[in-house]
């Protein structure tokens, strides 16, 4: 049985170290056994396998994102909140790639439900009261929101804006711009007829 201790911290984050210098996809405990000098049989000790690994790998950033969005997000609201929330989310991708990565493993449900996820998804749900949405158009703006964020960090870390003009900068900008515009003036809901 993997413990949770110490010993067992220092090697999730060391396999997080790992995800961000050679990608996440890659980090395997045969090759975080070989980054720490010791036998793969050794890492057992504290990861099950190499799903188990990459799990906590995943929990373990999804929570530094989580305090970071946190942090980014006190005292703010609105059109504020909602950009300090996306540069916090877009800055920790190009510090720790492989992290991000793993913030977005799919995680069975237990796991989901306990981890930092949740908070995600209820400071998320705190930008939005302030742009006075119900449901279900909340959930439609989490999800479009989640999807522009992650669509947007990932094509641009993939290179896919920098072959041409404007910034990517100053796209990121016009985009939070117009998520703020379209959240302070979201369509009513469709009536069925």
């Amino acid at each position: 049985m993997a413990n949770a201790g110490p010993a067992a911290e220092r090697v999730v984050r060391a396999g997080a170290e790992l995800a961000d210098e050679i990608g996440f996809e890659y980090v395997t405990p045969s090759e975080l056994a070989r980054r720490l000098g010791v036998r793969t049989a050794s890492l057992y000790s504290h990861v099950k396998n190499a799903h188990d690994l990459k799990t906590k790998i995943a929990l373990l950033a999804l929570e530094e994102l989580a305090d970071r969005a946190s942090t980014a997000l006190a005292g703010r609201a609105g059109r504020d909140a909602l950009t300090a929330f996306a540069d916090a989310y877009r800055d920790y991708a190009y510090e720790h790639p492989g992290r991000f990565t793993a913030a977005r493993f799919r995680l069975d449900p237990e796991a989901a439900a306990a981890s930092a996820g949740v908070r995600h998804a209820r400071m998320m749900r705190a930008i939005l009261r302030g742009y006075d949405l119900a449901e279900p158009q909340q959930t439609h703006a989490v999800r479009l929101l989640g999807s522009v964020f992650n669509g947007y960090v990932g094509l641009e870390a993939a290179g896919g804006f920098s072959h041409s003009a404007p910034s990517s900068q100053e796209s990121w900008t016009e985009i939070l711009n117009a998520l703020d515009a379209l959240l302070r003036n979201w369509p009513a809901p469709a009536v069925p007829g």
